[in-house]
Parts: C-alpha cells; sequence; structure tokens
C-alpha cells in the first residue's frame, strides 16, 4: 500500500496544498512564495526522498509568518495522515547533519505525543527576506500536528544559511529513518498496541 497523502488548509490569511509521498526518490515541486523557505523544503524533501508538492497562497504583504506556520501545520498533517497506523514503522529515528562550519543533530520519535525541543535559542537575523526564527515555528507546527517528539539541538555553525539548512536536512534525515518499516515486524512499535 501506497504512503501518500493529500491536504488543503484554507484560513483567512493562507492556502495550503500539500501532496506527498513518503516511499519518493526525492522529487519536489514547491511554490511558497518565499524563495528561501521554498529551498529549505526541497532540501528536506530530497534528503528525506519524499515526494513532495506544495503550494500555498498567503498573506506575505503582512509578513511571512502565517505562511510558514500553515505550511508547517499541513505538512505535519499530510505525513501523519500517510502514515496512518504507523503498522511496521521503525518509529525512532536520528541524524547528527555536518554542513561546513556548521553541525546540527536531530531526534524523532513518531510516538503520537507531541513534544518540541529547539536548543538554538541564538537563530535571529534574515537569510534573503526570511526572518531565522521561522524556522522553529515551522518545526514547532510541524511536530505538533504529525504528533511526534522533535528535537532540534544547533552543536555549533557560524553561517545562517547553513545552519536552517542543515536543520532541513537532519530532520529530513530523522524523519525518514523513522518512518521506514521495519522488515522484522509488521505491528505498531509499542507494548500498547497503538500510537
Amino acid at each position: 500500500m501506497a504512503r501518500k497523502a493529500k491536504v488543503t488548509r484554507k484560513t483567512s490569511e493562507v492556502k495550503v496544498n500539500v501532496d506527498i509521498t513518503l516511499d519518493g526518490a526525492g522529487s519536489y515541486d514547491i511554490e511558497t512564495g518565499i524563495p528561501f523557505f521554498n529551498h529549505m523544503l526541497a532540501q528536506f524533501a530530497k534528503h528525506g526522498l519524499f515526494d513532495l508538492r506544495i503550494r500555498a497562497l498567503g498573506d506575505l504583504q503582512v509578513d511571512h509568518h502565517h505562511t510558514v506556520e500553515d505550511v508547517g501545520i499541513a505538512l505535519g498533517e499530510a505525513v501523519s495522515k500517510a502514515l496512518g497506523e504507523k503498522s511496521g514503522i521503525t518509529r525512532f529515528g536520528d541524524c547528527l547533519l555536518p554542513f561546513d562550519e556548521t553541525l546540527v543533530n536531530t531526534a524523532v520519535d513518531l510516538s503520537g505525543r507531541p513534544y518540541f525541543v529547539f536548543n538554538a535559542k541564538e537563530l535571529s537575523g534574515k537569510v534573503g527576506d526570511f526572518d531565522a526564527e521561522l524556522c522553529e515555528e515551522f518545526f514547532k507546527s510541524f511536530s505538533n500536528t504529525l504528533q511526534c517528539n522533535l528535537h532540534i539541538e544547533l552543536k555549533y555553525g557560524g553561517n545562517l544559511h547553513h545552519i536552517i539548512e542543515a536543520m532541513f536536512k537532519s530532520v529530513a534525515r530523522a524523519l525518514d529513518g523513522a518512518m521506514a518499516l521495519n522488515p522484522r515486524s509488521n505491528d505498531v512499535p509499542s507494548t500498547k498496541g497503538r500510537l
């Protein structure tokens, strides 16, 4: 059975369409109206090997916050929907990812319980017209809607572009590992019988 989903989220501020295939090849077609964010979502798809199509139309004349947040919500919902009952998944994933002078560590548990830790509070400034603080907003919205434990830690780094890109790549790789099907089990990976 193909693990894929389509989600539409519409508010008075933003309309988002997400189409994802978890067991893809890393193809992407993304347009949010925010060039750097498009680039980060492309990194997410490519390095997680997700086939991902996103269209977002938001109130960018106000700022980028609503669009980034709503894309995170819609993407989290799409991944959750594509995972279904989570039978046979590995459940846990992690990735320590270097990018030049930057090192980011990510751990994820597809537990069905949202908990988010972002250990990079010094993230501020802009990359192009993208506010670096929106990186935290995106991942918080994503993890809350996916209902997963997501821990992102910036070990060190200097270039803001590298730091944010390393986060997107590291999260993608950790998620790919957590969502991978375990050939040794078809069960939900919990003694509770559900996640």
